[in-house]
């Protein structure tokens, strides 16, 4: 039988950086019915950038089959929607005088601790994002985007690695042709 030049692709799901980008789309979604107008532009443009960091993880991993370079690019512009987004949530605390997290306030720590634990959900942030406090709910959000921005940085740099050292389509297939006609 010819060897398979596709490889498996497509399971997003089993990746920590698409779980956590859910958990930010669907905190986004509450933050911004909660804390903003529904016809404030910001409360669309915060929601198709959280949306867009899950959905970019979701076709990055379906497109990797056949394009690393769309992998690739399509995890950056997942980590740059969220970035987007982080943005979004530091304007949100500065313009009202609400403070972020330092790496040592104790709540911070704690974010860390539930973040390090396995099969994380949104109930594992709730209390947090829905915490009646707005600055606890942003920085429990803001916290669960560093992670996932952690994420997709590590993961960017392990699919370019794995693109220097395995090439992609074209460089399957040529393999695949020359094994087949050597036989």
């Amino acid at each position: 039988m010819t060897e398979r030049f596709i490889p498996p692709h497509g399971g997003y799901k089993n990746l920590l950086s698409y779980q956590k980008a859910e958990i930010v789309y669907d905190a986004t979604v509450y933050f911004c019915a909660r804390f903003l107008k529904k016809y404030d532009r910001t409360y669309d443009q915060m929601v198709q950038a959280a949306r867009s960091g899950k959905q970019n993880i979701i076709e990055g991993s379906q497109v990797s089959g056949t394009s690393k370079e769309g992998e690739i690019k399509l995890t950056n512009v997942a980590r740059a929607s969220l970035e987007e987004l982080l943005a979004d949530y530091r304007d949100f605390l500065r313009i009202r005088g609400l403070e972020e997290w330092v790496k040592e306030h104790p709540y911070t720590k704690r974010l860390r601790e539930l973040n390090r634990q396995p099969n994380t959900s949104y109930e594992t942030f709730k209390k947090g994002i829905e915490h009646p406090d707005a600055t606890i709910c942003v920085n429990v959000i803001i916290g669960l985007i560093k992670v996932t921005n952690y994420l997709l940085d590590r993961q960017l740099r392990q699919l370019e690695k794995n693109f220097v050292e395995q090439g992609g389509l074209r460089e399957r297939m040529t393999r695949a042709r020359l094994k087949e006609r050597g036989k």
